[in-house]
């Protein structure tokens, strides 16, 4: 599946490549497609492949036109879905401090930890610098090796986003909170924090700013095009090791059948990537919905075609299913469905179309 005028996707040979070249101010491909992740050292090999896209990568770019953007993303999850959740990760950071007017630490990998699950969060109580903060964090993707995090505390006015060195002694990684295979190589592990001291001056926007900005929902497609990424990779690599003259007609059609999903959520995303305007939630919704469908449809039709051979004997077919599996969930599944259902009675109009 080759790149199209205006495509999300890019060919393997063109992974990070001119198309994206003011994302990257090296444009070269990453060096993320070797990455043994059935290595001891799996971990640290995806650390210093995030770390040197970071270092590769052009500020100006990151607010730049959404396409380079969203394909460059979307190479990085074709080639390692954990690569490409790190470096997300740090990408969205970057985007959320320019739009709050405030530049980033120094050559600091970054991260957003945001994540409020099962009651979990971190409080703040008020001191005369700032904040003393306590609690509990959970999927800190990239705990053991980013120097800062942005991440929401809760204060009396409200939820605010701090930028914190994540370095310090007060945060204790629990390494027991990620049992998955699926992307294991992140380390999105439980972060306990205590007596953790913020300075004022460490706010990213007032209270409310994380959820309340422009960019919010365009940070949600991103993800979205890194999932596409992901899927068109598991294709691609059950396509280079199959041999055309023994594909059963049942193999054919499930190939056939991904194929067109995944370029049927390409077109979406790209169509949105070009409309040069910001996105409302509904809108960023629906795309990333069409992006789940048809990963959902390469989880369920890749492993018919493998077989227990590929699953089992292809250790990159088999983690790139189990971390897809992982990552796609983000999506809120019925949750997301609902909110764009809600829109369309409510307006008649979804994606910019109208249906009534």
């Amino acid at each position: 599946m080759g790149a199209l005028n205006g495509s999300i996707l890019t060919t393997p040979q063109e992974q990070v490549g001119a198309a994206t070249e003011s994302v990257l101010s090296v444009a070269d491909r990453p060096r993320t497609g070797n990455i043994d992740r059935s290595a001891a050292d799996s971990a640290e090999r995806v650390a210093e492949a995030v770390r040197d896209l970071a270092g590769r990568l052009d500020p100006a770019g990151l607010t730049g036109p959404l396409l380079p953007l969203w394909q460059t993303l979307a190479a990085l999850g074709h080639s390692d879905l954990c690569v490409a959740r790190l470096a997300e990760g740090h990408i969205d950071a970057l985007r959320i401090l320019a739009e709050a007017g405030r530049e980033p630490a120094p050559g600091a990998v970054y991260g957003v930890w945001a994540s409020a699950s099962g009651g979990t969060g971190l409080k703040a109580r008020s001191t005369p610098e700032g904040w003393n903060v306590e609690g509990t964090m959970r999927f800190c993707s990239g705990a053991w090796f980013l120097d800062r995090a942005l991440t929401v505390i809760s204060t009396d006015a409200g939820p605010v986003l701090v930028d914190v060195d994540v370095r310090q002694s007060a945060l204790t990684r629990r390494e027991d909170t990620w049992p998955a295979v699926g992307m294991d190589a992140t380390r999105s592990v439980d972060v306990e924090v205590h007596d953790l001291a913020v300075p004022a001056g460490a706010a990213v926007g007032g209270p409310g700013f994380y959820l309340e900005r422009p960019g919010f929902t365009l940070g949600g497609a991103g993800v979205a095009a890194v999932w596409l990424g992901g899927a068109h990779g598991v294709l691609n690599s059950i396509l280079t090791t199959a041999d055309p003259d023994r594909a059963s007609p049942h193999h054919r059609a499930h190939l056939g059948a991904m194929a067109v999903a995944i370029a049927s959520a390409d077109a979406l995303l790209s169509s949105l990537a070009g409309r040069g305007e910001p996105l409302d939630l509904p809108d960023m919704t629906a795309a990333r919905s069409a992006v789940e469908a048809a990963v959902t449809e390469v989880l369920t039709r890749a492993p018919r075609v493998t077989g227990p051979n590929g699953l089992c004997r292809n250790a990159r077919i088999a983690h790139q299913l189990a971390d897809l599996e992982i990552y796609v969930r983000q999506h809120h599944a019925e949750a997301d469905h609902e909110l764009a259902g809600t829109h369309l009675l409510r307006t008649g109009t979804l994606l910019g179309r109208a249906f009534r």
